[in-house]
């Protein structure tokens, strides 16, 4: 802390030198005319030693100085270029300000662009100003921010000093961005929906509470927008809809669990389960491609591949494959918790059928999908949203896309029965009585939209977060996420602690 805090007066000083020089350290907006990648990719084959005589201006970060400020390695969004300051070329009064630069200073270079004979592109500045004055350090040059909780804590650190961090989250938003365009060229409408919910719904999770103070209401933040989404299926303000935000859910954290996440749900009138698996597998290679130019990538030295139609397995056949245990021969819960137990499964006392068919295929067979599959016809018990298989109605035409042993999909044939569903949240709130906190709550109002008439329909949902860190081999959420939820940290800013400066 005393080196940083030596480091931060010293930074101080040179914040009063430029001041004193009449230069204002916080500057206004200059116009930029290149960025440095872009003049490493135009020049990339003039020959050392040559000068072009083009006259350019870049802005971006101070990575390192040498010579007192004769180099200067500049560094924006797009890569770093060299800066070379000389009484040659620049003018005196901006000379003498070389030596105020500290790591870290954002600057605007104005100068003409040559490769220098040891073959590093450069600018020849004749003009060069501060246009925001860096107090805090820079990581250390060949050690860099290797505290990871630091790194998710000051992301802005991180990603000053990081090309890894900096690549998974410019991927992110390619993948995003292919995702967005491809519900787009299915025919998909983009839609809003609230993030805040006077019930929760469309998910079995536990919420977060608010309070809105001028209603005097109790709020919650969205597990999920499927019940509004489904309400504008309703109102026919399209046949296809579809919403990518962010969702909430009051649960612990894991590499693959953040409390806030991102999600894409959509909503297709007279389509199925089917369709929907169909939707998914064009989504998700869109996806792929845009990052990686092939349906193949390696996550964790494992190569997997998107290609082509997933296969579709059931998750009793599934179950039974593993463990020899066909659970649709069982009658009743009690027998099924006797077969799960048998099995050395953690059955709690008073689970229901679906429950138990759940935990067998969580604990047996949900790691070994490593490759793309469709997981049909989930138990009716633990899917209180999807329509009842006609040819068993202790199923549902349900599934969840599994890849590398995650979940990243589950959709379902839309339950549009307003008699069923009100047997279902019935069902859902015993549970919740019974004092299961991620039951599903009973939402009459919901009811009383499928009582207008909701078309068949097809519905589906897709983790952006985990997608994103299977393409981009991050083994950690936290990795994918530019604000990952943490615990509380103390403030390091030195603003506020030393002596006389704020």
């Amino acid at each position: 802390m005393t080196e940083i805090a030596d480091i931060y007066k010293s930074r101080l000083a040179n914040l009063d030198g430029w001041r004193d020089a009449g230069i204002e350290p916080y500057a206004e907006k200059v116009k930029v005319t290149h960025h440095a990648g872009g003049l490493q990719e135009k020049y990339a084959e003039i020959e050392a030693g040559f000068e072009t005589g083009d006259t350019v201006t870049v802005a971006g970060r101070i990575m390192s100085v040498r010579n007192n400020g004769m180099f200067i390695d500049l560094q924006d969004h797009t890569g770093k270029i060299q800066i070379f300051s000389h009484k040659q070329n620049l003018d005196p009064k901006y000379m003498e300000t070389l030596k105020l630069f500290d790591l870290g200073d954002i600057i605007t270079v104005t100068g003409k662009v040559r490769r220098t004979p040891r073959n590093e592109l450069t600018i020849n500045s004749e003009h060069i100003q501060l246009l925001s004055k860096s107090l805090q350090p820079l990581p250390e040059k060949h050690h860099g921010m290797t505290d990871i909780e630091l790194r998710y804590r000051k992301r802005h650190i991180d990603l000053t000093d990081n090309e890894i961090s900096k690549d998974v989250f410019i991927k992110r938003s390619k993948i995003i961005t292919a995702i967005r365009q491809a519900m787009l060229d299915e025919g998909f409408l983009e839609v809003e929906t609230p993030m805040m919910h006077p019930i929760p719904g469309g998910a079995t999770a536990k919420p977060f509470v608010t309070h809105h103070l001028a209603l005097d209401q109790q709020l919650y933040l969205r597990i999920a927008p499927e019940l509004y989404l489904k309400r504008l299926i309703v109102g026919g303000i399209s046949d296809k809809i579809f919403e990518i935000g962010r969702c909430f859910r009051n649960e612990g954290l894991s590499p693959k669990h953040n409390p806030e996440f991102t999600s894409i749900e959509a909503y297709q009138a007279h389509a199925n389960y089917e369709d929907m698996m169909d939707l998914v597998e064009k989504t998700v290679q869109a996806a792929v491609k845009a990052v990686h130019g092939t349906t193949k990538v390696t996550y964790k030295e494992q190569e997997i591949d998107f290609g082509g139609s997933w296969p579709r397995k059931s998750m009793t056949e599934l179950v039974k494959e593993k463990t020899g245990v066909d659970f649709l021969e069982t009658t009743d819960a009690e027998e099924a918790i006797k077969k799960g137990r048998e099995l050395g499964l953690d059955v709690p006392d008073g689970s229901n059928w679906g429950q138990v068919v759940a935990i067998a295929f969580d604990e047996k067979v949900e790691a070994t999908l490593i490759q793309p599959t469709h997981v049909t016809d989930l138990p009716l018990d633990i899917s209180p949203l999807a329509k009842a298989k006609p040819s068993n109605p202790r199923l549902t035409e349900r599934f969840e896309s599994f890849i590398n042993g995650w979940e990243i999909a589950n959709a379902f044939s839309e339950l549009n029965d307003p008699f069923d569903q009100y047997r279902r949240f019935k069902a859902q709130s015993e549970q919740k009585d019974a004092g299961d906190d991620e039951a599903h709550h009973f939402d009459e109002d919901f009811i009383e939209t499928l009582e207008f008439g909701m078309p068949p329909t097809g519905g589906l949902g897709i983790g952006l977060d985990r997608l994103v860190m299977l393409l981009t081999d991050s083994h950690n959420i936290r990795d994918v996420i530019a604000f990952p939820t943490m615990r509380p940290a103390a403030a390091a800013s030195l603003v506020t602690k030393m002596d006389g400066k704020t």
